[in-house]
């Protein structure tokens, strides 16, 4: 019998080999004796790729996926800078220990300024203290996410972890929200809300994407104990029910905050990290305004579409394409409009069989038949194709097929999918053109992952690129 692994692996290069005829993988050729284990990617204005790596270096990468790129190295002797940001003539950095920014002001290649912008954050000495970012808004202030420790702590118990922060630009410290737990991507939408991406684990049934807002509580009780401090605003979260239905804890705890969309384990990643949202006008593909997601497991990109309904963000996650040499841990757009993929398997693992690495991934001009977006409406979901679907096949109720599942909160790692109901498709109702299916389901179940299989093929025959969406109706519209 195939081990999980083996498995995975033999089911995504199936997937692989489709996939490539729409989004090719290109690779950066990596000089011998540089260890490129990215945890920040950044282009520059002239083209210039910026990579920071785990080992402390920041990297820059001329002519990244020509045949003889040019690294030099732009800085060294950081502790594990895992996110770079770019503004005002600077280069933001987020460290263990502190938030930084750097600059080469003689023109020389190499960063020659350094500069301390917050350190305000302990740190106990774990080696699972890792910080994410920055992200600035609006106004110019910066926003991380703070990994919680596990396992020994041997300078003490350290305060903010587990927590979104907000740093002002001249540096003061306002922690914002907690209760995340390895909260590796975090980020703004084009239109000013922050989101960030978490890894499951004890009281965090699956992978998800959460809205971020102040005051939330996001379920990891660990570093509550720091929202008796008067730095938090906010009202102190009480301990969590443990073994509850996520969608029944809200009713007990009003700060607790369900996720936008979750990830569902394996079928979507393991291990989601990064992220950026499409505004490239069409330069990769049909996906303009989504969110593109990585997974440092499975070395794969998601994707994601959203929509606020009842006041909450929520929505669907698709595959979008596997096959990459290691697990992703950062994304970030080039000037072309293709993904830069920033890799390292960290030790922990990861499809591909690097360690390493930095590849791009390009859109071939061809456009796939996919789901473009699963939407909420108060009687089931409206599909929209990214080609006409073929009336016979799309117009039949049997050709779709849904279930839906919700998850525990609990002390324990991870939660099976619980409580899990079969779906019926009532009706079906195609357009004209063939690019949307509304589909009438019963049951509906607010908190509640909706999972589709849609067995569907084109108006040329060609089968349906990915079957699966994965739809998270945290409110049903009325």
């Amino acid at each position: 019998m195939l081990t999980t692994l083996a498995a995975l692996a033999l089911a995504f290069a199936q997937d692989d080999s489709r996939e490539a005829r729409y989004w090719r993988i290109e690779t950066c050729k990596i000089p011998e004796g540089i260890e490129l284990e990215v945890g920040g990617l950044l282009q520059l204005a002239d083209g210039r790729v910026l990579a920071c790596t785990r080992r402390g270096e920041v990297w820059s990468i001329a002519g990244a996926f020509g045949p003889e790129p040019k690294f030099v190295r732009f800085a060294q002797g950081l502790h594990e800078p895992l996110g770079l940001a770019e503004r005002d003539g600077w280069i933001h950095v987020i460290q263990r220990g502190e938030l930084s920014r750097m600059r080469d002001s003689d023109g020389d290649g190499r960063a020659d300024e350094f500069e301390t912008i917050c350190d305000a954050w302990p740190i106990s000495g774990n080696y699972h203290e890792y910080n994410f970012g920055p992200a600035i808004d609006r106004d110019g202030n910066f926003w991380i996410t703070t990994n919680k420790p596990f396992g020994d702590e041997p300078y003490g118990r350290a305060k903010w972890r587990g927590f979104a922060l907000k740093i002002s630009p001249d540096g003061v410290m306002t922690p914002m929200a907690c209760g995340l737990r390895s909260p590796a991507g975090v980020g703004f939408s084009p239109w000013g809300d922050l989101f960030y991406t978490d890894n499951q684990g004890e009281w965090c049934g699956a992978s998800k994407l959460a809205h971020l807002e102040p005051g939330d509580f996001h379920g990891h009780p660990w570093g509550t104990f720091a929202c008796e401090d008067p730095l938090w605003k906010f009202t102190k979260p009480a301990a969590p029910p443990d073994g509850m239905k996520m969608p029944d804890v809200q009713g007990v705890m009003p700060s607790f905050k369900l996720p936008a969309v979750w990830f569902p384990y394996d079928k979507m990643g393991r291990s989601p990290a990064g992220f950026v949202w499409d505004e490239t006008g069409g330069r990769f593909g049909p996906f303009g305004g989504q969110m593109l997601v990585c997974d440092q497991y499975q070395s794969s990109v998601m994707r994601v579409s959203l929509e606020k309904v009842g006041g909450r963000w929520q929505g669907a996650c698709y595959p979008l394409r596997v096959g990459f040499q290691c697990g992703i841990i950062r994304v970030a757009w080039d000037r072309d409009g293709q993904l830069l993929c920033g890799e390292t398997d960290r030790g922990w693992g990861s499809l591909g069989g690097q360690t390493m690495g930095l590849q791009r991934l390009v859109w071939t001009g061809k456009v796939p038949f996919e789901i473009r977006e699963m939407r909420a409406r108060p009687d089931g979901f409206e599909l929209e194709f990214t080609r006409p679907a073929e009336r016979k096949v799309a117009s039949e109720a049997s050709s779709y097929e849904l279930s839906s599942y919700t998850y525990l909160l609990h002390e324990t790692y991870g939660s099976d999918e619980t409580d899990t109901a079969k779906c019926e498709v009532k009706g079906v109702e195609l357009s004209d053109d063939g690019l949307r299916a509304r589909l009438v389901v019963e049951p509906l179940r607010e908190g509640y992952v909706h999972e589709l299989r849609a067995k569907l093929v084109g108006v040329d025959g060609e089968p349906i690129l990915h079957e699966k969406a994965y739809y998270t109706l945290a409110r049903r519209p009325r």
